[in-house]
């Protein structure tokens, strides 16, 4: 699910970067603001960070004692992404093993749909190996599924969040 928040963040400008118009300022304050959201990547509480939309308000800078850089407090608002227990949604296959398969769901790169959660599924080895049904749909690379999260798991140290997920349901599995 998108969610649309509204964040205050630290940035952090060095002196050379500093002048009197405060355009090359304002100028400084929102690349370095965007690079450090692109770096932080994800929250738990958040999701992934994806875009800025608008910068609220920009501080008063202080002065760091030992750097000489100038700290500005910064409100803004961005759109993030994460994944709720219950969600439909839609994800690409992009490895296939014996017991699954594993989906990119957006920023998701780690979208696990068991073998035990398709039980109308049989796996079917070979150069190219697929999932496949009594009405020949199948589930292999590259194929789009739509699935319903059952849980997900927050990697600090990547990170990065898991899902498990299911095709047990209504209008859920391979997507024509």
């Amino acid at each position: 699910m998108f969610l649309k928040v509204q964040l205050p963040w630290n940035v952090i400008i060095s002196a050379e970067n500093l002048d009197a118009k405060g355009l090359m300022l304002q100028r400084s304050i929102i690349i370095r603001l965007l690079d450090d959201f692109a770096c932080k990547k994800a929250t738990k509480d958040l999701g992934y960070f994806l875009a800025v939309t608008t910068l609220e308000s920009i501080g008063e800078g202080k002065v760091r004692q030992h750097s000489g850089d100038v700290l500005f407090p910064v409100v803004f608002s961005g759109i993030t992404f994460k994944l709720f227990r219950g969600e439909i949604l839609d994800g690409v296959v992009h490895k296939v093993l014996k017991h699954g398969v594993f989906l990119r769901c957006g920023p998701v790169e780690n979208v696990y749909l068991s073998n035990l959660k398709m039980a109308e599924y049989k796996y079917v080895p070979g150069e190219n190996p697929v999932f496949l049904n009594e009405k020949l749909s199948k589930i292999g690379k590259d194929v789009t599924v739509r699935v319903m999260v059952i849980g997900t798991k927050w990697l600090e140290v990547e990170r990065d969040f898991q899902a498990l997920v299911s095709v047990e349901g209504d209008f859920l599995g391979p997507i024509s």
